[in-house]
Protein backbone atom coordinates (compact mmCIF):
# COMPACT_ATOMS: atom_id res chain seq x y z
CA UNK A 1 0.00 0.00 0.00
CA UNK A 2 1.01 3.44 -0.69
CA UNK A 3 1.00 4.24 3.72
CA UNK A 4 4.45 2.51 3.47
CA UNK A 5 5.60 5.70 1.76
CA UNK A 6 4.11 7.98 4.37
CA UNK A 7 5.11 6.19 7.39
CA UNK A 8 8.87 6.57 6.82
CA UNK A 9 8.60 10.38 7.32
CA UNK A 10 6.06 10.57 10.07
CA UNK A 11 6.51 10.15 13.66
CA UNK A 12 5.35 6.96 15.69
CA UNK A 13 2.51 7.08 18.09
CA UNK A 14 5.18 5.94 20.57
CA UNK A 15 7.00 8.93 19.87
CA UNK A 16 4.31 11.32 20.38
CA UNK A 17 2.58 9.97 23.41
CA UNK A 18 5.62 10.32 25.25
CA UNK A 19 6.12 13.64 24.55
CA UNK A 20 5.71 15.91 27.44
CA UNK A 21 3.43 18.77 26.01
CA UNK A 22 1.18 16.08 24.54
CA UNK A 23 0.40 14.54 28.07
CA UNK A 24 -2.22 16.62 29.00
CA UNK A 25 -4.08 15.44 25.66
CA UNK A 26 -2.89 11.87 25.30
CA UNK A 27 -6.21 10.30 26.02
CA UNK A 28 -7.62 12.00 23.16
CA UNK A 29 -4.31 10.69 20.93
CA UNK A 30 -4.99 7.23 22.28
CA UNK A 31 -8.15 6.59 19.76
CA UNK A 32 -7.13 4.46 17.19
CA UNK A 33 -8.32 5.97 13.95
CA UNK A 34 -6.32 9.04 14.16
CA UNK A 35 -2.93 7.30 13.29
CA UNK A 36 -4.77 4.59 10.33
CA UNK A 37 -3.20 4.83 7.13
CA UNK A 38 -5.75 4.10 4.72
CA UNK A 39 -7.58 5.93 1.89
CA UNK A 40 -10.43 7.73 3.73
CA UNK A 41 -7.94 8.92 6.76
CA UNK A 42 -5.25 10.24 4.19
CA UNK A 43 -7.11 11.92 1.85
CA UNK A 44 -9.48 13.24 4.67
CA UNK A 45 -5.94 14.29 6.42
CA UNK A 46 -4.47 15.75 2.96
CA UNK A 47 -8.09 17.97 2.74
CA UNK A 48 -7.75 19.26 6.98
CA UNK A 49 -3.84 20.07 6.32
CA UNK A 50 -3.87 21.96 3.18
CA UNK A 51 -7.04 23.77 4.08
CA UNK A 52 -5.51 24.84 7.88
CA UNK A 53 -2.50 25.91 6.05
CA UNK A 54 -4.27 28.19 4.19
CA UNK A 55 -5.86 30.08 7.03
CA UNK A 56 -4.09 33.36 8.17
CA UNK A 57 -4.49 32.61 11.44
CA UNK A 58 -2.16 31.37 14.70
CA UNK A 59 -2.28 28.05 15.73
CA UNK A 60 -2.73 26.35 12.22
CA UNK A 61 -1.20 23.32 14.07
CA UNK A 62 -3.56 23.07 15.90
CA UNK A 63 -7.03 23.98 14.40
CA UNK A 64 -5.62 20.85 12.25
CA UNK A 65 -5.25 18.50 15.03
CA UNK A 66 -8.40 19.37 16.44
CA UNK A 67 -10.26 18.88 13.11
CA UNK A 68 -8.50 15.35 12.15
CA UNK A 69 -9.25 14.39 16.00
CA UNK A 70 -12.73 15.32 15.45
CA UNK A 71 -13.06 13.66 12.04
CA UNK A 72 -10.80 10.87 12.86
CA UNK A 73 -8.65 11.26 9.85
CA UNK A 74 -4.73 10.52 10.10
CA UNK A 75 -3.15 13.24 12.99
CA UNK A 76 0.19 13.19 11.14
CA UNK A 77 -0.28 13.85 8.12
CA UNK A 78 -3.13 16.66 8.89
CA UNK A 79 -0.79 18.31 11.26
CA UNK A 80 2.53 18.00 8.90
CA UNK A 81 0.66 19.41 5.82
CA UNK A 82 0.52 22.30 7.62
CA UNK A 83 3.77 23.30 7.38
CA UNK A 84 2.90 23.85 3.69
CA UNK A 85 3.08 27.76 5.50
CA UNK A 86 6.07 29.09 6.60
CA UNK A 87 8.39 32.15 6.51
CA UNK A 88 9.44 31.36 3.30
CA UNK A 89 5.92 30.98 1.39
CA UNK A 90 3.40 33.25 4.01
CA UNK A 91 3.87 36.53 1.99
CA UNK A 92 3.04 35.32 -1.03
CA UNK A 93 0.65 32.95 -0.12
CA UNK A 94 -1.33 35.25 1.57
CA UNK A 95 -0.56 38.14 -0.88
CA UNK A 96 -2.53 36.01 -3.20
CA UNK A 97 -5.21 35.06 -0.53
CA UNK A 98 -6.07 39.32 -0.46
CA UNK A 99 -6.00 39.83 -3.72
CA UNK A 100 -8.73 36.65 -4.57
CA UNK A 101 -10.42 38.17 -2.04
CA UNK A 102 -10.54 41.38 -2.82
CA UNK A 103 -11.26 40.53 -6.33
CA UNK A 104 -14.32 38.15 -5.35
CA UNK A 105 -15.84 40.93 -2.82
CA UNK A 106 -15.17 43.77 -5.94
CA UNK A 107 -13.06 45.64 -3.13
CA UNK A 108 -10.52 47.82 -4.73
CA UNK A 109 -6.77 47.05 -3.24
CA UNK A 110 -5.38 48.77 -0.80
CA UNK A 111 -1.52 48.51 -1.02
CA UNK A 112 0.01 51.81 -2.05
CA UNK A 113 2.13 51.62 0.91
CA UNK A 114 2.68 48.27 2.70
CA UNK A 115 4.88 48.09 5.31
CA UNK A 116 6.24 44.92 6.39
CA UNK A 117 5.63 45.01 10.05
CA UNK A 118 3.23 44.15 12.45
CA UNK A 119 2.25 47.66 13.87
CA UNK A 120 1.43 48.25 10.00
CA UNK A 121 -0.82 44.65 9.75
CA UNK A 122 -2.44 45.52 13.22
CA UNK A 123 -3.02 49.52 11.98
CA UNK A 124 -4.43 48.42 8.17
CA UNK A 125 -6.07 44.58 9.43
CA UNK A 126 -9.71 46.23 8.96
CA UNK A 127 -9.08 47.36 5.25
CA UNK A 128 -7.35 44.05 4.54
CA UNK A 129 -8.59 41.14 6.99
CA UNK A 130 -12.10 40.72 5.00
CA UNK A 131 -10.55 40.28 1.78
CA UNK A 132 -7.88 38.15 3.29
CA UNK A 133 -9.77 35.99 5.81
CA UNK A 134 -12.45 35.34 2.47
CA UNK A 135 -9.69 34.35 0.06
CA UNK A 136 -7.84 32.30 1.99
CA UNK A 137 -10.74 30.50 3.17
CA UNK A 138 -11.65 29.83 -0.56
CA UNK A 139 -8.10 29.08 -1.43
CA UNK A 140 -7.75 26.83 1.58
CA UNK A 141 -11.03 25.09 0.26
CA UNK A 142 -10.20 24.46 -3.48
CA UNK A 143 -6.47 22.98 -2.39
CA UNK A 144 -7.89 20.94 0.29
CA UNK A 145 -10.22 19.62 -2.11
CA UNK A 146 -7.69 19.27 -4.84
CA UNK A 147 -5.79 17.74 -2.33
CA UNK A 148 -8.44 14.75 -0.97
CA UNK A 149 -9.85 14.06 -4.71
CA UNK A 150 -5.66 14.17 -6.02
CA UNK A 151 -4.84 11.41 -3.32
CA UNK A 152 -7.64 9.23 -3.58
CA UNK A 153 -7.29 8.95 -7.50
CA UNK A 154 -3.59 8.00 -7.09
CA UNK A 155 -4.31 5.29 -3.99
CA UNK A 156 -6.71 4.02 -6.19
CA UNK A 157 -4.27 3.87 -8.49
CA UNK A 158 -1.59 2.54 -6.74
CA UNK A 159 -4.14 -0.37 -5.50
CA UNK A 160 -5.25 -1.22 -9.24
CA UNK A 161 -1.49 -1.14 -10.16
CA UNK A 162 -0.84 -4.10 -7.43
CA UNK A 163 -4.16 -6.03 -8.13
CA UNK A 164 -2.47 -6.10 -12.01
CA UNK A 165 0.96 -6.91 -11.01
CA UNK A 166 -0.60 -9.57 -8.82
CA UNK A 167 -2.72 -11.42 -11.14
CA UNK A 168 0.18 -11.16 -13.53
CA UNK A 169 2.45 -12.96 -11.04
CA UNK A 170 -0.05 -15.69 -10.65
CA UNK A 171 -0.49 -15.67 -14.76
CA UNK A 172 3.48 -16.48 -14.90
CA UNK A 173 2.80 -18.89 -11.93
CA UNK A 174 0.79 -21.03 -14.09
Amino acid sequence: MPEKRFLKYLPTRRELLQSRPLRPISHLLQMEEIWHMNRRSVSGAFFIGLFAAFLPLPGQMIIAAVLAIATRCNLPISVGLVWLTNPVTIPPMFYFTYRLGAWLLNMELETESIDLSVQWLWDNFGQIGWPLLFGSVVSGWVVGVTGFVVTRVLWRFQIISRWRERRERRRQRR
